[in-house]
C-alpha cells in the first residue's frame, strides 16, 4: 500500500477562475461538477494540473494567513480546525495528479512532477516553518497539556498530530538551520522521484525475447499465451515477449526448463537501478540517504531511522531491530532447509548444477508438486480476477454488510479502470471504489491503495486500488495467482480503512494513522483468501463454472506454509537492509551496492537468497516506507493474532467483525493504536500466531 504523503487537508471551500493559456474552465479550481463529487477526467487536461497547483498554493496561503491574523486568541475551531480544512484545491488536484502519475503516467506528467515536486515541499514548509501559526498550535497543546483546554479524544488526536507535525518539520529551529531544512526538503523531493522514474524507465527497458518455440518449453499454455499476446502488441506476431511485470517475470522464473533464460531474467530484476546508466540510482539513493540523515540530525536525532521511528508505534529502532532479527534467526534456520531439499532435486537429475537464486523458483515448484501434488496452474483456472472480486465482495458483505454495485457512467482515467457505488446493509452510501488491477508500462510495478478524495465530516471518501495481474488473453481472461488473489484482498483491506472510517476531521481519517499500523486491516483481509468456506463460494473454473473440489482445497491449505522459510527470508533482508541504510551515522565514502552485500553478509543471507528488494530500486523507502518497510511484518503480529481470534469465534462471526470495524476501521487515527487493538481485541497481540502462521515454530 502507498499513500500519497504530499498531504492537504481538505475543505468544501469553493473558488473558481479560468486558465488563460486555453480559455476552458479549470475543473480542480471547483468541487467535481458530478454526481458523486467524482473526478471527470474526460475535462482534465494536463494543462490544468500546474496552474491548479499554483492557484491551490494561493488559496491556502491566503487560508493560512486568516488563521495567523485572527485576533481572538487561538481555539480548536479557529486554528486546528481550520488549518485542517485548508487546501480544498490543492487537495483535489494531489489526488488526481499523484494517481495518474503512478499508474498511467505520460512523458509530460512525469516531467511535471519533477517541477511541481519541489514547490509543494516549499509551501508545505512555509505552512509548518510559520513561527505565528506555530505559536497558535503550541499554545493550544500546552492548554490541553495543563488541562485548561478540554477535548474530545478525536481533537486531540488531531492537536496532537498539528502539534508533533510543526515541531518535527523543524518549527523550533533557528532561522539558518530552517533554511537548510527547506533546501533539504525541497532536494529530496526532486531526489526521491528521480529514483522511482529510474525503477519505472528500467522496468519498462527490459525486453526477453524468444524465438525458438523449444525455449518455451515448461511454461504453462495460459503464460506462453500471454507472452504471445505481449508480442503481437509489439508488432511482433509469432514471438514471445517477456517482461519484468511480476506476473511475466515469476511465471518465467516458476516453469521455464531454460536455466540461462531464468538467470537472464533474474538478473535483470535485481540489477535495476545498477547499471550505470542514465537510470541508475546508486549515487541518487546516496543522496537521499546524506540528505534524510542530515535532516535528521537537524531535529535532534542521530538517525533517520530513529526521527522516523520517534512517531510510529515501535518508537525506537532497537526495538525494531530486536523484532526482525528474533524472526531472523527462526526464518534463516527454514530457508537453508528449504535450500536443501531444493538441493536434492537438482542432484536427482544429475546435471552437476548447485542451486542458484534464478532456481529458487523453479525447484520449489516442482518440490510443491511432489509434496502436495499441486501444480499452480491446476489452481489458476479456478481464479479468475472477475471471480476472486466476486469472493471478495462476498466476504465483506458477510463481515460488514457492505454492497459493491457496479456502476459505469462514472469517468475513469483509462478505460481499464472500473468502478462501483459501496453502500451500507442499511443502504447508507459510504463512498466510490475504483479498480484498477492490469499491468501497463504507463504504471509503476507492485500494488497499493490511495484515494481522490478523504473522508471527514459530511463528505465520503473516494478510494482506489491499483495493481498489475495476469492479464487476459484472447482466449482467457485474467487468472490469477493464489499470490495475486491475496493482493486483491490485502489492498482491498486498506479500501476498507479508508472508506468505513466515520471521523471529523481528515487529518485522522481513513489510513492517516501510525506507519507499523497501517498494514493490520489489509494484512487482516488475506487470510480470508483461501478459508474452504469462502473458495466453495468464489473459486469456479472459468470454463465449467465447476466450483473447486474439496481435494484441491485440501492441497491449497497444506501447502499454504510451503516456501515460508524463502519467502519470509527475503522479507526480512529487505526490512534489514531499509533499516541499516537508515541507521548510518556516515554516508560519505558509501557504496550502496557493498554496503548492502556487506549488511547481508553479516546476516548469513544465503547466496540463493536476494532482499526481495535490492537497494537501488526499493521504491518502497522512496514513497513513506523509510525506515518503515519492517511494518508489514510488525503488523502481522497484529493481523495473525486478530485472525486466530476470528478462527475461535467463527470467520464470519458477527460481533468480532463488528467490534473490528467500530474499533479499527471506523476511528482512523483518531485514537492510540495499541489502545484501539486493545478495545477490539481485549488484550495485546501475541506473537505466537504470527510464527504459526509462517511456519517457523
Amino acid at each position: 500500500m502507498k499513500k500519497i504523503l504530499i498531504a492537504f487537508a481538505m475543505s468544501c471551500v469553493v473558488s473558481a477562475c479560468t486558465q488563460s493559456a486555453t480559455d476552458e474552465v479549470n475543473p480542480f479550481l471547483t468541487e467535481f461538477q458530478t454526481p458523486y463529487g467524482t473526478p471527470d477526467f474526460s475535462k482534465i487536461k494536463e494543462a490544468h494540473y500546474e496552474p491548479a497547483f499554483l492557484k491551490g498554493v494561493e488559496q491556502q496561503n491566503k487560508e493560512i494567513k486568516a488563521i495567523v491574523e485572527n485576533p481572538e486568541s487561538p481555539t480548536f475551531e479557529n486554528t486546528i480546525e481550520a488549518l485542517d480544512n485548508s487546501g480544498a484545491i490543492l487537495a483535489r488536484v494531489s489526488g488526481v495528479f499523484f494517481a495518474l502519475s503512478e499508474a498511467d503516467a505520460s512523458d509530460e506528467l512525469m516531467a511535471l512532477q519533477e517541477k511541481i515536486a519541489p514547490m509543494l515541499s516549499e509551501h508545505n514548509d512555509n505552512i509548518y516553518l510559520n513561527q505565528d501559526l506555530y505559536k497558535r498550535v503550541a499554545e493550544l497543546h500546552a492548554q490541553e497539556q495543563s488541562g485548561s483546554l478540554k477535548l474530545t479524544t478525536e481533537q486531540h488526536y488531531l492537536l496532537d498530530k498539528y502539534y508533533k507535525s510543526f515541531v518535527r518539520s523543524g518549527a523550533g529551529l533557528d532561522a539558518a538551520k530552517q533554511e537548510r531544512l527547506r533546501q533539504i526538503n525541497k532536494d529530496l523531493s526532486v531526489l526521491t522521484i528521480t529514483f522511482e522514474n529510474h525503477v519505472l524507465a528500467e522496468n519498462n527497458a527490459f525486453e526477453l525475447w524468444i524465438e525458438d518455440e523449444a525455449d518455451l518449453k515448461g511454461l504453462p499454455a495460459s503464460v506462453v499465451a500471454g507472452a504471445a499476446a505481449e508480442a503481437k502488441e509489439k508488432g511482433k506476431e509469432g514471438k514471445w515477449l517477456f517482461t519484468l511485470q511480476e506476473s511475466s517475470r515469476l511465471p518465467l522464473l516458476q516453469y521455464a526448463q531454460n536455466r540461462e533464460l531464468r538467470k537472464q531474467m533474474y538478473e535483470a530484476y535485481t540489477s535495476m537501478g545498477n547499471h550505470n546508466d542514465a537510470n541508475d540510482n546508486k549515487e541518487v539513493l546516496k543522496q537521499i540517504l546524506t540528505l534524510r540523515l542530515e535532516k535528521a540530525r537537524l531535529m535532534g536525532f542521530d538517525t533517520y531511522a530513529a526521527y522516523v521511528l520517534d512517531d510510529n508505534m515501535a518508537k525506537k529502532p532497537e526495538n525494531v531491530m530486536n523484532f526482525l532479527h528474533d524472526l531472523w534467526g527462526y526464518s534463516l534456520q527454514n530457508a537453508k532447509k528449504e535450500a536443501a531439499e531444493l538441493q536434492k532435486i537438482m542432484d536427482r537429475e544429475g546435471k552437476g548444477e548447485k542451486l542458484a537464486a534464478w532456481d529458487w523458483w523453479y525447484y520449489a515448484e516442482k518440490l510443491r508438486q511432489e509434496k502436495y501434488n499441486l501444480n499452480e496452474d491446476e489452481i489458476k483456472p479456478y481464479f479468475s480476477q472477475e471471480d476472486v472480486q466476486k469472493g471478495l465482495f462476498y466476504v465483506v458483505d458477510q463481515l460488514y454488510g457492505l454492497k459493491l454495485t457496479s456502476v459505469d457512467t462514472l469517468s475513469v482515467y483509462n478505460p481499464e479502470v472500473k468502478t462501483y457505488l459501496v453502500n451500507d446493509a442499511d443502504g447508507t452510501f459510504l463512498g466510490v471504489f475504483y479498480a484498477d488491477y492490469l499491468p501497463r508500462s504507463t504504471k509503476r510495478s507492485g500494488a497499493w491503495m490511495s484515494n481522490f478524495r478523504e473522508q471527514k465530516a459530511g463528505v465520503r471518501p473516494l478510494i482506489y486500488n491499483v495493481a498489475s495481474f495476469t492479464k487476459p488473453t484472447a482466449d482467457t481472461p485474467s487468472l490469477l495467482s493464489i499470490d495475486e488473489a491475496r493482493t486483491m484482498f490485502h489492498e482491498f483491506g486498506h479500501a476498507l480503512h479508508g472508506m468505513l472510517t466515520q471521523c471529523t476531521y481528515a487529518g485522522v481519517s481513513g489510513t492517516s494513522v501510525a506507519q507499523d499500523f497501517v498494514e493490520l486491516p489489509s494484512q487482516l483481509m488475506e487470510h480470508w483468501v483461501i478459508e474452504p468456506e469462502v473458495l466453495k463460494v468464489y473459486a469456479k473454473h472459468y470454463q465449467t463454472r465447476e466450483p473447486i473440489s474439496d481435494e484441491l482445497i485440501a492441497k491449497i491449505e497444506n501447502q499454504n506454509l510451503f516456501n515460508q522459510g524463502f519467502m519470509t527470508t527475503e522479507l526480512l533482508a529487505a526490512a534489514l537492509l531499509d533499516m541499516e541504510l537508515h541507521l548510518l551515522t556516515d554516508t560519505q565514502n558509501l557504496d550502496v551496492v557493498a554496503y548492502e552485500k556487506h549488511i547481508m553478509d553479516q546476516l548469513g543471507l544465503i547466496p540463493e537468497i536476494a532482499p526481495r528488494y535490492r537497494a537501488t530500486y526499493f521504491n518502497h523507502i522512496m514513497g513513506g516506507y523509510e525506515a518503515g518497510y519492517y511494518s508489514y511484518l510488525w503488523a502481522e503480529r497484529l493481523d495473525a493474532d486478530a485472525f486466530a481470534y476470528f478462527k475461535e469465534e467463527g470467520i464470519f462471526n458477527p460481533e468480532v467483525a463488528n467490534a473490528f470495524r467500530k474499533n479499527i476501521l471506523e476511528r482512523g487515527g483518531s485514537d492510540d493504536p495499541m489502545k484501539l487493538y486493545i478495545s477490539f481485541r481485549g488484550c495485546e497481540p501475541k506473537l505466537e500466531p504470527l510464527l504459526k502462521n509462517r511456519g517457523l515454530k
